[in-house]
């Protein structure tokens, strides 16, 4: 049995997003039955070209279906040029990580988005030309761009890894001396390392305001679109005290929203060391 992380059986056991979207701006479809994996991924824009709601049809494992779910949970409301910068990495690790041999499920979320994007900007269903970018491995389809992309972004040096990150190998076996080829020829170099962010300087009047827009404009209208509501309780420091309301009041996932949602949202829009505590929290 796969040793998952409780973000991953929580996803999978109550997965987000799932469904279809009317008259979608933009939709992706990868994988294929016959595979195992198949994922549909589509998304409507706001006035404001952002993320306003996005779902996905999935068929695979665990892991498929939780990845596709946090995937629609990262991208609600962002533009498409900050969606299109989400690696399959970053999945994985709002899971709180995949098991090595389901990270190809994280990839094929991500190829999803891409696929929905481009759908969205050409209206063309397919991204890639056979002449161009070879196929690779027959009997999952993998072109040589994905292999060379993956082996570059994941800093994978065996046939294993690449199997484990798109199932490339992993079946009839013919291709596996190709893809040692083309991981030869990869030249791998250490990720620069990110640039910490530097914290705003504001007033706690400043910081009150911000998380106060911070909720209004980017929590509380999801939960209201299903009978809840948020109140901010106080401001100590960077400790922001909530209570939920309405039909997210003593629901038993609350504990997940405040985490997933109000935390996560006002940590990319106030300050990352922000952290939410409920009303009567010790």
């Amino acid at each position: 049995m796969w040793n998952y992380t409780d973000k991953v059986l929580d996803h999978f056991h109550n997965p987000r997003n799932v469904g279809k979207i009317e008259n979608p701006d933009g939709i992706g479809q990868v994988g294929a039955l016959a595979c195992g994996d198949a994922l549909t991924l589509m998304f409507k824009l706001d006035e404001n070209g952002r993320i306003a709601d996005v779902k996905f049809q999935t068929f695979g494992c665990a892991s498929a279906i939780a990845s596709s779910s946090a995937l629609t949970e990262m991208i609600k409301g962002m533009t498409l040029e900050e969606a299109q910068k989400v690696t399959n990495q970053d999945i994985a690790e709002f899971l709180g990580g995949l098991p090595e041999e389901k990270m190809h499920c994280s990839v094929m979320g991500r190829e999803a988005l891409e696929a929905a994007i481009h759908n969205y900007k050409t209206g063309e269903t397919s991204m890639r030309s056979v002449g161009d970018d070879p196929v690779i491995c027959q009997c999952f389809d993998i072109h040589k761009s994905e292999i060379v992309r993956l082996a570059t972004e994941n800093h994978l040096t065996t046939v294993e890894q690449i199997t484990n990150y798109c199932k490339a190998g992993g079946a009839c076996g013919k291709c596996k001396a190709e893809i040692q080829e083309i991981l030869n020829s990869v030249t791998h170099t250490a990720p620069e390392p990110k640039q910490e962010e530097k914290p705003r300087a504001m007033t706690q009047l400043q910081k009150i305001k911000l998380i106060e827009q911070t909720i209004d404009t980017e929590v509380r209208p999801l939960l209201q679109r299903d009978g809840g509501d948020i109140e901010l309780i106080d401001v100590r420091g960077n400790e922001v005290v909530i209570a939920f309301r309405g039909m997210c009041a003593g629901c038993r996932s609350a504990h997940i929203t405040k985490q997933l949602l109000v935390e996560a949202k006002l940590r990319e829009f106030v300050s990352k060391a922000i952290t939410v505590s409920e009303e009567g929290e010790a």
